[in-house]
Protein backbone atom coordinates (compact mmCIF):
# COMPACT_ATOMS: atom_id res chain seq x y z
CA UNK A 1 0.00 0.00 0.00
CA UNK A 2 1.05 3.79 -0.55
CA UNK A 3 2.68 5.33 2.40
CA UNK A 4 3.63 8.11 0.71
CA UNK A 5 2.10 11.48 -1.51
CA UNK A 6 2.68 14.61 -2.90
CA UNK A 7 1.94 17.50 -0.40
CA UNK A 8 -0.98 19.63 -1.98
CA UNK A 9 0.86 20.75 -5.39
CA UNK A 10 4.23 21.26 -4.00
CA UNK A 11 7.22 19.11 -5.00
CA UNK A 12 7.63 18.22 -0.76
CA UNK A 13 6.65 14.24 -1.08
CA UNK A 14 5.52 13.29 2.59
CA UNK A 15 3.85 10.13 4.08
CA UNK A 16 0.57 9.94 4.80
CA UNK A 17 1.11 10.48 8.29
CA UNK A 18 3.00 12.66 10.53
CA UNK A 19 4.46 12.83 14.25
CA UNK A 20 2.76 15.62 16.58
CA UNK A 21 5.88 17.42 18.44
CA UNK A 22 3.77 19.94 20.59
CA UNK A 23 4.86 18.81 23.80
CA UNK A 24 8.26 17.67 23.45
CA UNK A 25 11.31 19.79 25.25
CA UNK A 26 12.55 20.80 28.31
CA UNK A 27 11.05 24.07 28.83
CA UNK A 28 12.00 26.67 31.23
CA UNK A 29 10.24 29.47 33.33
CA UNK A 30 6.99 30.26 32.20
CA UNK A 31 7.23 27.97 29.17
CA UNK A 32 6.52 25.25 31.33
CA UNK A 33 2.99 26.82 32.08
CA UNK A 34 1.95 26.11 27.72
CA UNK A 35 -1.45 25.11 27.96
CA UNK A 36 -0.73 21.82 26.05
CA UNK A 37 1.82 20.93 28.52
CA UNK A 38 -0.80 21.53 31.02
CA UNK A 39 -3.71 19.75 29.88
CA UNK A 40 -1.73 16.77 28.77
CA UNK A 41 1.27 16.73 30.17
CA UNK A 42 4.93 17.14 28.80
CA UNK A 43 6.65 13.75 26.29
CA UNK A 44 8.23 11.48 28.85
CA UNK A 45 12.08 12.75 28.60
CA UNK A 46 14.12 13.40 26.03
CA UNK A 47 15.33 9.60 25.55
CA UNK A 48 11.85 8.47 25.12
CA UNK A 49 11.30 11.42 22.60
CA UNK A 50 14.63 10.03 20.80
CA UNK A 51 12.64 6.57 20.66
CA UNK A 52 10.04 8.25 19.31
CA UNK A 53 11.50 9.95 16.38
CA UNK A 54 13.85 6.34 16.00
CA UNK A 55 10.40 4.36 15.47
CA UNK A 56 8.82 6.86 13.91
CA UNK A 57 11.25 7.03 10.75
CA UNK A 58 11.91 3.22 11.06
CA UNK A 59 8.00 2.80 10.17
CA UNK A 60 8.22 5.26 7.28
CA UNK A 61 6.91 8.49 9.15
CA UNK A 62 9.41 11.17 8.94
CA UNK A 63 7.54 14.14 8.71
CA UNK A 64 7.31 15.66 12.33
CA UNK A 65 5.22 18.82 12.86
CA UNK A 66 5.99 21.93 15.74
CA UNK A 67 6.02 25.31 16.17
CA UNK A 68 7.70 28.45 17.54
CA UNK A 69 5.05 28.88 20.12
CA UNK A 70 5.20 25.33 21.38
CA UNK A 71 6.70 25.98 25.09
CA UNK A 72 8.22 29.45 23.51
CA UNK A 73 10.87 27.58 21.21
CA UNK A 74 11.96 24.39 23.30
CA UNK A 75 9.96 21.98 21.09
CA UNK A 76 11.41 23.63 18.45
CA UNK A 77 15.01 23.25 19.85
CA UNK A 78 14.38 19.26 20.77
CA UNK A 79 13.49 18.25 17.28
CA UNK A 80 16.16 19.79 15.75
CA UNK A 81 18.24 18.20 18.13
CA UNK A 82 16.84 14.76 17.85
CA UNK A 83 16.22 14.89 14.04
CA UNK A 84 19.94 16.62 13.45
CA UNK A 85 21.40 14.58 10.34
CA UNK A 86 18.67 12.18 9.77
CA UNK A 87 16.31 11.94 6.53
CA UNK A 88 13.39 13.89 7.79
CA UNK A 89 10.80 16.67 6.91
CA UNK A 90 10.02 19.19 9.28
CA UNK A 91 7.05 21.31 9.28
CA UNK A 92 6.97 24.24 12.10
CA UNK A 93 4.37 27.40 12.59
CA UNK A 94 5.25 30.81 13.08
CA UNK A 95 4.94 33.27 14.90
CA UNK A 96 6.42 32.42 18.72
CA UNK A 97 4.20 35.16 20.14
CA UNK A 98 0.49 37.62 19.76
CA UNK A 99 2.83 40.57 19.09
CA UNK A 100 3.35 39.30 15.85
CA UNK A 101 3.46 41.75 13.05
CA UNK A 102 4.32 41.22 9.04
CA UNK A 103 7.48 42.92 9.21
CA UNK A 104 8.31 40.53 12.04
CA UNK A 105 8.62 37.59 9.56
CA UNK A 106 12.00 37.60 8.34
CA UNK A 107 13.39 37.53 12.22
CA UNK A 108 10.75 34.99 13.31
CA UNK A 109 11.60 32.92 10.24
CA UNK A 110 15.95 32.98 11.32
CA UNK A 111 15.33 32.57 15.69
CA UNK A 112 13.35 29.43 14.05
CA UNK A 113 16.03 28.23 11.73
CA UNK A 114 18.82 28.36 14.50
CA UNK A 115 16.87 26.56 16.67
CA UNK A 116 15.65 23.50 14.48
CA UNK A 117 19.52 23.97 13.63
CA UNK A 118 18.64 23.78 9.73
CA UNK A 119 19.40 26.17 6.70
CA UNK A 120 15.91 25.69 5.52
CA UNK A 121 12.32 24.72 6.46
CA UNK A 122 10.39 22.17 4.29
CA UNK A 123 6.67 23.20 5.22
CA UNK A 124 6.60 26.74 7.29
CA UNK A 125 2.77 27.44 8.19
CA UNK A 126 1.40 30.65 9.42
CA UNK A 127 -0.16 29.28 12.79
CA UNK A 128 -3.27 31.45 13.25
CA UNK A 129 -5.21 33.96 11.26
CA UNK A 130 -4.88 37.50 12.72
CA UNK A 131 -7.27 40.50 11.84
CA UNK A 132 -4.46 42.90 11.95
CA UNK A 133 -2.62 40.60 9.88
CA UNK A 134 -2.80 41.23 5.75
CA UNK A 135 -2.43 38.19 4.21
CA UNK A 136 -1.97 38.91 0.47
CA UNK A 137 1.18 40.79 2.65
CA UNK A 138 2.28 38.09 4.58
CA UNK A 139 2.30 36.23 1.69
CA UNK A 140 4.67 38.01 -0.41
CA UNK A 141 6.99 37.56 2.56
CA UNK A 142 6.69 34.26 2.91
CA UNK A 143 7.13 34.00 -1.15
CA UNK A 144 10.84 36.30 -0.58
CA UNK A 145 11.64 32.68 1.54
CA UNK A 146 11.01 30.21 -0.76
CA UNK A 147 12.75 31.93 -3.61
CA UNK A 148 15.50 32.59 -0.76
CA UNK A 149 15.63 28.91 -0.26
CA UNK A 150 14.89 28.97 3.29
CA UNK A 151 11.59 27.54 3.05
CA UNK A 152 10.21 24.67 0.52
CA UNK A 153 6.81 24.46 0.82
CA UNK A 154 4.07 26.98 2.40
CA UNK A 155 1.19 26.03 4.42
CA UNK A 156 -1.01 27.59 6.68
CA UNK A 157 -3.04 26.65 10.25
CA UNK A 158 -6.89 27.22 11.47
CA UNK A 159 -7.37 29.34 8.42
CA UNK A 160 -11.36 29.12 7.20
CA UNK A 161 -12.03 28.04 3.19
CA UNK A 162 -11.83 32.36 2.60
CA UNK A 163 -8.84 32.74 4.72
CA UNK A 164 -7.09 29.84 2.65
CA UNK A 165 -8.47 31.09 -0.61
CA UNK A 166 -6.67 34.64 0.03
CA UNK A 167 -3.60 32.95 0.92
CA UNK A 168 -3.65 30.60 -2.04
CA UNK A 169 -4.42 33.51 -4.37
CA UNK A 170 -1.31 35.93 -3.23
CA UNK A 171 1.12 33.02 -3.12
CA UNK A 172 -0.43 32.29 -6.91
CA UNK A 173 0.79 35.62 -8.19
CA UNK A 174 4.19 34.18 -7.34
CA UNK A 175 4.03 31.03 -9.02
CA UNK A 176 4.03 28.96 -5.55
CA UNK A 177 1.30 26.74 -4.17
CA UNK A 178 -0.07 26.46 -0.64
CA UNK A 179 0.80 23.56 0.14
CA UNK A 180 -1.66 22.76 3.05
CA UNK A 181 -4.03 23.55 5.78
CA UNK A 182 -3.74 22.25 9.11
CA UNK A 183 -7.18 22.07 10.98
CA UNK A 184 -8.63 20.62 14.01
CA UNK A 185 -10.07 16.87 12.17
CA UNK A 186 -11.17 13.61 13.88
CA UNK A 187 -14.55 11.81 14.03
CA UNK A 188 -15.06 13.53 16.55
CA UNK A 189 -14.39 16.66 15.02
CA UNK A 190 -15.76 16.72 11.62
CA UNK A 191 -16.51 20.61 11.38
CA UNK A 192 -13.97 20.90 8.64
CA UNK A 193 -16.78 18.89 6.08
CA UNK A 194 -19.37 21.34 6.65
CA UNK A 195 -17.77 24.69 6.94
CA UNK A 196 -15.96 24.74 3.43
CA UNK A 197 -12.76 24.11 4.26
CA UNK A 198 -12.43 19.97 3.16
CA UNK A 199 -14.30 21.10 -0.66
CA UNK A 200 -11.60 24.52 -0.28
CA UNK A 201 -8.89 21.99 0.02
CA UNK A 202 -10.32 19.55 -2.53
CA UNK A 203 -10.96 21.93 -5.42
CA UNK A 204 -7.58 24.06 -4.83
CA UNK A 205 -5.18 20.76 -4.54
CA UNK A 206 -4.34 22.01 -1.18
CA UNK A 207 -3.84 18.93 1.69
CA UNK A 208 -5.72 19.04 4.67
CA UNK A 209 -3.20 18.18 7.84
CA UNK A 210 -5.61 17.06 10.74
CA UNK A 211 -3.86 17.94 14.00
CA UNK A 212 -5.86 16.24 17.27
CA UNK A 213 -7.21 13.33 15.28
CA UNK A 214 -7.49 11.34 18.01
CA UNK A 215 -9.29 13.96 19.56
CA UNK A 216 -7.44 14.54 22.23
CA UNK A 217 -7.12 10.90 23.43
CA UNK A 218 -11.39 10.15 23.40
CA UNK A 219 -10.61 8.13 20.11
CA UNK A 220 -8.11 5.80 22.11
CA UNK A 221 -10.86 3.85 24.16
CA UNK A 222 -8.98 4.57 27.09
CA UNK A 223 -11.39 7.30 28.48
CA UNK A 224 -14.95 6.65 30.08
CA UNK A 225 -17.41 7.86 32.21
CA UNK A 226 -16.10 6.02 35.04
CA UNK A 227 -12.63 6.41 34.03
CA UNK A 228 -12.13 10.31 33.00
CA UNK A 229 -9.10 11.40 32.52
CA UNK A 230 -6.33 13.45 34.41
CA UNK A 231 -4.85 16.74 34.34
CA UNK A 232 -6.80 20.10 35.81
CA UNK A 233 -7.45 21.60 31.90
CA UNK A 234 -9.07 18.47 30.63
CA UNK A 235 -11.36 17.50 33.46
CA UNK A 236 -13.36 21.06 33.14
CA UNK A 237 -13.25 20.71 29.30
CA UNK A 238 -16.65 19.87 28.20
CA UNK A 239 -15.81 17.19 26.09
CA UNK A 240 -14.05 15.26 28.88
CA UNK A 241 -17.21 15.29 30.74
CA UNK A 242 -19.38 12.28 32.16
CA UNK A 243 -22.22 13.29 29.73
CA UNK A 244 -19.91 14.04 26.59
CA UNK A 245 -18.01 10.59 27.34
CA UNK A 246 -21.03 8.75 27.50
CA UNK A 247 -22.39 10.40 24.23
CA UNK A 248 -19.04 8.64 22.30
CA UNK A 249 -19.10 4.98 23.74
CA UNK A 250 -21.25 3.89 21.06
CA UNK A 251 -18.06 5.38 18.28
CA UNK A 252 -15.48 3.28 20.52
CA UNK A 253 -17.45 0.27 20.09
CA UNK A 254 -17.89 0.45 16.32
CA UNK A 255 -14.33 1.52 16.26
CA UNK A 256 -13.05 -1.60 18.38
CA UNK A 257 -15.32 -3.92 16.51
CA UNK A 258 -13.83 -2.94 13.05
CA UNK A 259 -10.13 -3.15 14.84
CA UNK A 260 -10.49 -6.24 16.01
CA UNK A 261 -10.98 -7.87 12.41
CA UNK A 262 -7.48 -6.65 11.51
CA UNK A 263 -5.69 -6.90 15.08
CA UNK A 264 -5.78 -2.85 15.41
CA UNK A 265 -6.94 -0.78 18.60
CA UNK A 266 -9.56 1.98 18.27
CA UNK A 267 -7.42 4.81 17.68
CA UNK A 268 -5.26 3.50 14.83
CA UNK A 269 -8.86 2.92 13.54
CA UNK A 270 -9.94 6.61 13.78
CA UNK A 271 -5.95 7.63 12.31
CA UNK A 272 -7.18 5.21 9.68
CA UNK A 273 -10.24 6.97 8.89
CA UNK A 274 -8.67 10.08 8.21
CA UNK A 275 -6.18 8.45 5.94
CA UNK A 276 -8.80 6.87 3.50
CA UNK A 277 -9.05 9.87 2.12
CA UNK A 278 -6.29 11.08 -0.05
CA UNK A 279 -6.23 14.77 0.61
CA UNK A 280 -6.46 14.39 4.52
CA UNK A 281 -2.86 13.91 6.51
CA UNK A 282 -3.40 13.07 10.40
CA UNK A 283 -0.45 14.07 12.71
CA UNK A 284 -1.41 12.28 16.09
CA UNK A 285 0.86 13.62 19.21
CA UNK A 286 3.17 11.01 20.41
CA UNK A 287 5.17 11.83 24.18
CA UNK A 288 7.34 8.14 23.65
CA UNK A 289 8.45 5.38 21.72
CA UNK A 290 5.29 3.28 22.17
CA UNK A 291 2.86 5.90 21.04
CA UNK A 292 4.79 6.55 17.99
CA UNK A 293 5.04 2.98 17.16
CA UNK A 294 1.14 2.57 17.91
CA UNK A 295 0.47 5.61 15.57
CA UNK A 296 2.04 4.35 12.70
CA UNK A 297 0.64 0.94 12.76
CA UNK A 298 -2.77 2.70 11.07
CA UNK A 299 -0.51 2.44 8.05
CA UNK A 300 -0.43 -1.10 7.81
CA UNK A 301 -3.46 -1.98 7.20
CA UNK A 302 -7.02 -0.26 5.27
CA UNK A 303 -10.58 0.10 5.63
CA UNK A 304 -13.47 -0.94 3.18
CA UNK A 305 -15.69 1.65 2.19
CA UNK A 306 -18.42 0.01 3.97
CA UNK A 307 -16.67 0.61 7.26
CA UNK A 308 -15.44 4.30 6.34
CA UNK A 309 -18.94 4.73 6.17
CA UNK A 310 -20.19 2.98 8.70
CA UNK A 311 -17.57 5.25 11.17
CA UNK A 312 -18.81 8.73 9.23
CA UNK A 313 -23.02 7.70 9.91
CA UNK A 314 -21.97 6.90 13.50
CA UNK A 315 -20.35 10.24 13.98
CA UNK A 316 -22.69 12.60 12.42
CA UNK A 317 -23.65 14.58 15.90
CA UNK A 318 -20.02 15.35 15.66
CA UNK A 319 -20.58 17.01 12.28
CA UNK A 320 -20.97 20.58 13.11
Amino acid sequence: MEHKTTLGKSNLRVPRMGVGAMVWGDPKGLARLHPAKTAYGGAHGIEEERRAVEVSIEAGVNLFDTAAMYSMGAAERRLGELTRGKDVIIATKYPSGFSFRVENFPKELEMTLARLGRDSIDLYQHHYPNARILIPELMDRVADAVEAGKVKAVGVSNYSAEQMREAYEALAKRGIPLASNQVEYSLLHRKPEVDGTLDACRELGITLIAYSPLAGGMLTGKYSPQNRPGGFFRRILPQYNRKALEAIQPVIKLLREIGDKYSKTPGQVAIRWLIENPIVLPIPGAKNGKQAADNAEALKFSLTAEEVEMLSHSTMAWRK
